[in-house]
């Protein structure tokens, strides 16, 4: 477990019209950034093991909290969530920075983020590593349209979408046993009823499995949520369909090398045509459930440090 007052300050950013709050280490490091993206409902914090670790191997770490997360901007529309204004973030603090490109590591919807990154502005990413969500390919149908048919309309992407607001409640009235239920070891994150599994997790205790982390690394979370509420971030969520008109005539093949972990005892499926997506790409597996580097930070630092080194050889 980690001291929160271990990680580093952070600044804030302004950059394509919000400001973001900013972390970084290995400043020493100019010329060799690489951009850590947190998935959801997280917070840059999430990569408080890759940090130093990242930083000692070379690089300028830059962390970000996204749009609508920690002390970063909330915006108050919908659509300031969708998938070009979240890599114009990115690629704005690229610019802010002064570099032609970065490595990108994404966990969860910070994984998906770095995808579409790569398809949408690839001359910015020099390569990938990305934890727990493989490559999604365009459906044939809109992804929460596509989701209300295969999983039911309870499904946590389809209720985010149909009843605006709902969710969003629950779980700020909520968010301490929300995110202390969710942040556990080794749990498949589909108790039962699944549709509704998010808003469960928020109103009943539910210990299932060793927390992912000590309360006071919690508490850095817990504070976060308490402070900006979920919506911002489920927001990301409610432009799914967006982003699927956006990428329609987008080339969807990943050119970068990349680096796909999973958590072998993650709920979220591995790819079965990864490789046609992503042509350049290598896989490995940890004995963990899906939050891979804070289940398994030695691992994962091993892991990536090790793959980052090869490549640059």
């Amino acid at each position: 477990m980690l001291n929160p007052t271990d990680f580093p300050k952070p600044t804030l950013v302004a950059v394509n019209g919000v400001e973001l709050e900013v972390f970084e280490a290995g400043r020493e490091n100019v010329g060799n950034p690489i951009v850590l993206c947190h998935g959801w409902p997280e917070h840059a914090f999430t990569w408080r093991y890759q940090v130093p670790a990242l930083a000692a191997a070379g690089y300028h770490v830059i962390v970000p909290n996204q749009r609508g997360y920690g002390k970063s901007s909330c915006p108050t529309e919908v659509t300031a969530y969708d998938i070009e204004h979240l890599c114009g973030d990115l690629v704005a603090l690229l610019d802010h920075y002064d570099y032609k490109d970065a490595v990108f590591m994404g966990h969860d919807w910070g994984a998906n983020v770095v995808w579409r990154l790569a398809m949408l502005h690839p001359t910015r990413v020099s390569k990938i590593v990305n934890l727990a969500l493989p490559y999604q390919p365009r459906t044939e149908k809109p992804w929460i349209e596509f989701m209300e048919e295969v999983f039911g309309g309870d499904h946590y992407f389809v209720h985010f979408n149909r009843q605006p607001g709902v969710a969003d409640a629950v779980l700020d009235a909520n968010a301490a046993q929300f995110l202390r239920n969710l942040f556990r070891k080794k749990v498949p994150l589909a108790p039962p009823p699944p549709g509704m599994m998010m808003i469960n997790l928020a109103k009943a205790d539910v210990p299932m499995g060793e927390p992912v982390m000590s309360e006071a690394e919690l508490d850095v979370f817990v504070s976060a949520f308490e402070t900006t509420g979920f919506t911002g971030s489920i927001n990301w969520y409610r432009n799914l369909d967006r982003n699927w008109q956006l990428l329609a005539d987008v080339n969807p093949v990943v050119q970068q090398r990349a680096l796909m972990i999973y958590g072998d005892q993650d709920m979220i499926p591995k790819s079965e045509n990864l490789a046609e997506f992503v042509p350049n790409v290598e896989v490995a597996s940890l004995d963990c459930g899906h939050w891979i580097q804070q289940e398994k930070p030695e691992e994962t630092n091993a892991l990536v440090v090790s793959w980052l080194k090869q490549q640059a050889s």
